[in-house]
């Protein structure tokens, strides 16, 4: 496989906004011992760190990663996978080209949010464990490594700014998802070279991006 394309998992492949914010509220209330709702977190509690949101609530205590996985296995029921993301994946390998996953997700919690019907379609995945946090360009190293294919022939579909930060630096085209947690401007303003604003046959459109001809799926 020549070229490759690398997506972000929240926000890009999985609709996991209401998940995260629950996520945070049930841990704000198991951890302050009173009723936390998604109403009461701050408006930007999707896009900042964790640590950050619960600080604002009145928790300024260590993240207890038990009651944090608790919280999220709750959570990530309300989950669901992008209706494209099934057909963007077949197309993609039907191009012969690689796929891989970058996500600030544990192995663990991947497997929450993802079936193994939609595991099965992407090459690589990279979590937490395996290197360093994006803005940090290791994941999506590792994810070309495994891939055999040179950053100058890859994208990364993301939704954040870190996401954006992370490909500039891997020397990988950026590619921001109008569809995710971050406004257009936010995601231009962070390096993206293009902002898609929705996902009707991404596929094709990143194909054609990489100046690639789609095949038959």
């Amino acid at each position: 496989m020549k070229r490759a394309v690398l997506f972000d998992l929240d926000g890009v492949l999985v609709n996991s906004r209401h998940a995260q914010l629950a996520t945070l509220a049930g841990f704000a209330t198991s951890a302050l011992g009173h009723r936390v709702t998604v109403a009461d977190l701050p408006p930007e509690a999707a896009t900042i760190p964790r640590e950050q949101v619960l600080a604002e609530l009145g928790y300024a205590g260590t993240i207890n990663q038990d009651g944090w996985d608790a919280a999220t296995a709750t959570a990530t029921l309300t989950a669901e996978v992008f209706p494209f993301v099934a057909d963007t994946l077949a197309t993609l390998r039907a191009a012969e080209v690689g796929t891989g996953l970058v996500t600030l997700r544990s192995r663990q919690r991947v497997g929450w949010l993802l079936p193994p019907a939609t595991l099965g379609l992407i090459d690589v995945v990279v979590c937490y464990e395996d290197a360093a946090p994006k803005p940090a360009p290791d994941g999506l190293l590792l994810a070309l490594d495994k891939l055999r294919v040179a950053p100058g022939d890859a994208v990364f579909v993301g939704d954040m700014e870190s996401d954006m930060h992370a490909a500039r630096a891997a020397g990988v085209t950026p590619i921001g998802s109008a569809w995710g947690f971050s406004a257009p401007t936010t995601l231009t303003r962070a390096g993206a070279t293009v902002v898609l604003p929705h996902a009707d046959d991404l596929g094709g459109t990143l194909l054609t991006l990489m100046g690639t001809e789609p095949r038959e799926a």
